[in-house]
């Protein structure tokens, strides 16, 4: 008698034994994958626009079987299409070739992230059009990520906002460079990081599908998205010829070269060896070093690499490394290089470009920018000859230099945009774009006093369409600026930032439901903003100008009433300003509190407890209350912030059911600082008394920007506090704390934590049915995994309400709305304010 039992066959001979089994079966790992808008990706959560599709599909591929459940799926088949209506959990099940099994779980949220509108907001460095194929051109910004023009839509779409630009990756939101490949226009190149140093903390991005998704590597020296002289460049460049040859001047290192492709590389020490220590970076406070690279070549594709080459050399790199020029050719792909002398000297070189007769136009600048002061010159060169086109000199309290330039065309018909910097064109014939259709004989300026566009000083980069040379656009600090009739004897221009989004919120504020605005947005550089709609940009603010938001509160008995606080940034002087009537028109406060002057960092907050009364907490300041609208100031007992290093402040909240009651939450101001506290008071913020059991609690120490506190509106005494590394709540007005265990920090080598395990926390409106008074979000980490996270169920209980698609560079800021359910607004990394539906 036989028996096959999976694939071990027993033979049962007549009176004999079982032999022993000689090996014992493991239940296969599955690798979980989703593929959304076509792209596949290895994770277990995803949200879905309502009504598309999105296809699990995970691995091993072969040798066993499978079976599913939840979310419509069904059957044997590996692959499962599914178009769900409503967030619902698929699970996988695998049983593998000796009888195995392993189950894997699919969470899908249905339903769509969108940005608030606002339009710009902040500096576009660079404009990187593709040379072959019309309308595929790249933004990079120095804060906010990176964007791909989309032709159908006459808008911009973010393309660094998913996988490799989470919590832990913010500082790669800075892009330094972009460079595309003339033989393939789905491949695209971006060098990313904020700050130069001496350390290699960049790193290159690649993708193959124009930015929908990325891979990276870690590249052997710093960046500087956000340093001065951020609109240098382009600093990586890819060999038109040979295209898996990049070259890419750094900040700090001198030239470098890969051959692979970018998966690694090598500096040319040809030119020089270098590496700048972290003393003379700071001696000149943002290194320039290389600062751009150019191929002189005509062709592409040709398969052997390009021999010519050009790079320039700041005045700070060519000192500590005893370069003798600012501009070097090679004529053997590298190999060596030989100093060309520049018409003027000690000046940076922020654009060259070659036309297609092989001619250069080159500008030098004193300035590196943004916003460039002079001398500025342009200059032709054939290689051996320089010819001066255009000059501009400080005169007459101006100090104009130039920026970015662009040519199309031959010879003396060659058409040239320059970009003049420093300049505000706010006057009849202040030069901000000047043209020439004749190779730089003979000027005129097409953009100054345009009605209804004021560009912002920076024209750092300039671009001509290589596919429409009367399509025009130029970068400044609000976003991008195009003409569409460049020829015209009087162009119109308008602004192209539908889609970008990217302001720095530094509050967000959100009214009891039913008032006649959604939230209160305190941005830097663009100031404090009332919203009543997402979809068009913001009227209502206090009209500051040039300034930043600090903080902002209303009061919730009568939330046409808002205080905030704020900064003039050409004073640097901090000011506060109030409403009567949600936002419409605004007063400064007769006097400030105490510290609010000259303390105007971010690390401030404001609690309102009624109309006219409200406690401010200055940064490093002992919070003061007022009764009569600002007219009158009082100090409250709460203790003065110890120096730690850099800023602090109290977190402030107001208690919504029962108005004498406020807290106070102080998180230490850095990791290695004394531990948070939490102060309670219950005469209107007028003086406060310690929570022993915030003591008791043990609340880690941290900094401000990584810990938060939140009350429930709904229920007196109900308060939630992320302390950074874990959450808290207390249900008796702080007297005692419960930590939950969900959330946990990261750590890998250092003494502060890579993933925050709890930063951030706002209550919105309670889902219907939900056992709790409100729903709970939470910016943090559950099994290692960083996201935002909702709780409908008073924290018993937690779901992703974010996934890796949506990352936005880390969250900065989160509030709730109190009128729609699962809707949050939150800052990405200089990515404006993005909300949830």
């Amino acid at each position: 008698m036989r028996l096959k039992l999976g694939t071990l066959t027993l033979a049962l001979a007549a009176g004999g034994a079982l032999p022993a089994l000689a090996q014992t079966c493991t239940p296969t790992a599955i690798t979980p994958y989703i593929n959304v808008n076509g792209t596949w990706t290895q994770t277990s959560s995803a949200t879905l626009k309502t009504g598309t599709s999105a296809i699990f599909g995970p691995q091993p591929v072969s040798g066993g079987s499978w079976s599913w459940s939840g979310c419509g799926t069904a059957g044997a088949a590996r692959e499962q299409t599914i178009s769900p209506s409503v967030a619902c959990t698929a699970t996988a099940t695998y049983t593998n070739s000796c009888g195995a099994r392993s189950t894997q779980n699919f969470t899908v949220g249905v339903g769509t992230w969108a940005s608030v509108k606002f339009g710009g907001g902040g500096y576009v460095s660079g404009l990187v059009f593709h040379p072959m194929t019309a309308n595929l051109l790249y933004a990079r910004t120095d804060i906010g990520g990176a964007y791909r023009w989309n032709q159908g839509t006459s808008s911009w779409t973010p393309i660094t906002d998913g996988l490799g630009f989470g919590a832990a990756e913010s500082s790669y939101h800075g892009i330094e460079s972009i460079a595309v490949d003339p033989n393939n226009d789905q491949l695209v190149y971006m060098a990313a990081g904020m700050y130069n140093s001496d350390k290699a903390d960049a790193r290159l991005y690649i993708s193959s599908n124009r930015g929908d998704s990325w891979t990276y590597v870690n590249l052997p020296f710093s960046t500087g998205g956000n340093n001065g002289g951020r609109a240098i460049g382009e600093r990586l460049m890819v060999d038109p010829n040979k295209p898996s040859t990049l070259f890419y001047g750094s900040r700090t290192a001198g030239l470098w070269k890969s051959t692979d492709s970018g998966r690694t590389w090598a500096q040319v020490t040809s030119l020089s060896s270098t590496k700048m220590t972290a003393a003379q970076i700071s001696a000149v406070g943002s290194a320039m070093g290389v600062e751009l690279v150019v191929y002189d070549t005509g062709t592409k594709g040709t398969g052997a690499a390009t021999q010519t080459i050009y790079t320039a050399i700041a005045p700070d790199y060519a000192s500590v490394s005893g370069l003798t020029a600012t501009l070097y050719k090679s004529t053997n792909g590298g190999a060596s290089w030989s100093a060309i002398t520049p018409p003027v000297s000690g000046y940076h070189i922020p654009h060259m470009v070659r036309a297609a007769d092989g001619v250069f136009y080159v500008v030098f600048t004193k300035d590196a920018g943004p916003g460039a002061g002079g001398p500025g010159r342009l200059y032709k060169f054939d290689g051996t000859n320089w010819t001066l086109l255009k000059s501009e000199d400080p005169n007459g309290g101006t100090n104009f230099g130039l920026g970015g330039v662009s040519v199309s065309g031959t010879g003396a018909t060659t058409r040239i945009a320059l970009g003049v910097t420093n300049s505000w064109g706010n006057y009849s014939g202040q030069q901000i774009v000047q043209l020439s259709d004749d190779g730089g004989r003979t000027w005129r300026e097409i953009e100054a006093q345009t009605p209804g566009v004021t560009a912002s000083g920076w024209v750092d980069d300039v671009e001509i369409d290589p596919a429409n040379r009367d399509h025009i656009l130029h970068v400044h600090g609000g976003g991008v600026i195009e003409t569409r009739n460049a020829s015209s004897a009087t162009p119109t221009w308008s602004a192209s930032v539908t889609g970008i989004e990217e302001t720095a919120t530094q509050s967000i504020a959100t009214p009891p439901a039913g008032a006649s605005y959604l939230f209160v947005n305190s941005a830097g550089d663009v100031g404090t903003w009332v919203d009543t709609n997402l979809t068009t940009a913001p009227t209502l603010g206090p009209g500051l100008g040039w300034s930043n938001g600090i903080f902002a509160d209303m009061a919730w008995s009568d939330p046409t009433y808002i205080a905030g606080s704020g900064v003039v940034n050409s004073t640097g002087v901090g000011t506060g300003y109030w409403s009567g009537d949600a936002g419409k028109t605004w007063a400064t406060f007769a006097s400030l509190p105490a510290g609010a002057t000259s303390n105007t960092s971010g690390e401030s907050s404001i609690a309102v407890t009624a109309r006219n009364n409200f406690v401010w907490a200055p940064a490093n300041s002992v919070p003061s209350y007022t009764m009569n609208n600002g007219a009158s100031w009082t100090a409250t007992n709460l203790p003065a912030l110890a120096a730690v290093g850099w800023n602090r402040g109290y977190r402030l909240a107001a208690d919504r059911r029962n108005s004498n009651k406020v807290y106070a939450y102080d998180s230490g101001g850095a990791w290695w600082a004394s531990a948070g506290k939490v102060y309670v008071s219950n005469d209107g913020g007028h003086s406060f008394a310690l929570s022993q059991g915030s003591v008791s609690a043990n609340l880690a120490p941290n900094g401000w920007w990584v810990t938060s506190m939140a009350v429930n509106p709904n229920v007196e005494g109900d308060i939630w506090l992320a302390d950074g590394n874990a959450l808290y709540h207390s249900v008796n007005s702080g007297a005692n704390w419960t930590k939950l265990s969900a959330f946990a920090s990261v750590y890998s080598s250092n003494s502060w934590p890579d993933l925050q395990g709890a930063s951030m926390v706002a209550l919105g409106k309670a889902k219907t049915g939900s056992p709790y008074s409100a729903a709970i979000y939470v910016v943090g980490t559950i099994n290692g995994v960083w996201g935002v996270y909702r709780s409908d169920d008073g924290g018993a209980t937690w779901a992703r309400h974010n996934d890796d698609a949506h990352q936005f560079g880390g969250i900065g800021q989160m509030a709730a709305d109190q009128n729609v359910y699962g809707r949050i607004y939150v800052s990405g990394t200089g990515r404006g304010l993005l909300y949830s539906n």
